[in-house]
């Protein structure tokens, strides 16, 4: 038969395959989240499975909402993995004067541009809000460095001197 005179949904398959999820942590690397990063985590898993995911279900013979389905279904097998083997880390009872997971620090370059960054979960990570793994080049620069602390960060533009400014925990 000619290609001409099929649908485009036949070309899809009934049920796409089931690929295991990749990992944003590096191997062996454990999973850490901050406080507020589980529970932002829970939250929308509970959202995907209690109202989106039935609100799509209900449109069977939706190509797109079988599309979206299986997308979703995806993601809230990401969040079920990433929240089985999360290692919440809370905050120090005490202010540390050392940077450690889940802080935010404040680090001004030579030239006196400040710049935040929270070092944070693979799961957590936004960079539009200075939010980064703590896996990260930046972030494994900074971690257990101390507040007035100096340290070197090669940025794309060139090698940085970054003075520890402010260490917060949120």
């Amino acid at each position: 038969m000619s290609k001409a005179f099929t649908r485009e949904s036949d070309d899809l398959p009934d049920e796409p395959a089931i690929r295991p999820l990749p990992s944003p942590l590096p191997p062996g690397a454990k999973n850490y989240l901050t406080p507020d990063g589980a529970r932002r985590l829970r939250e929308e898993l509970d959202r995907l499975s209690q109202v989106e995911r039935p609100r799509l279900a209900a449109s069977p013979n939706d190509e797109n909402a079988k599309r979206s389905l299986y997308v979703m279904d995806q993601r809230i097998r990401h969040l079920q993995q990433s929240l089985g083997s999360a290692e919440v880390v809370p905050p120090p009872l005490v202010p540390e004067e050392r940077v450690r997971f889940g802080a935010t620090v404040t680090v001004r370059e030579r030239s006196g541009a400040e710049a935040r960054y929270r070092i944070v979960g693979a799961d957590e990570t936004d960079l539009d809000r200075g939010w980064v793994s703590w896996f990260s080049p930046i972030a494994r620069v900074l971690l257990h460095a101390r507040l007035g602390q100096r340290v070197r960060f090669k940025f794309p533009s060139g090698e940085e001197e970054l003075e520890i400014v402010r260490i917060a925990y949120e």
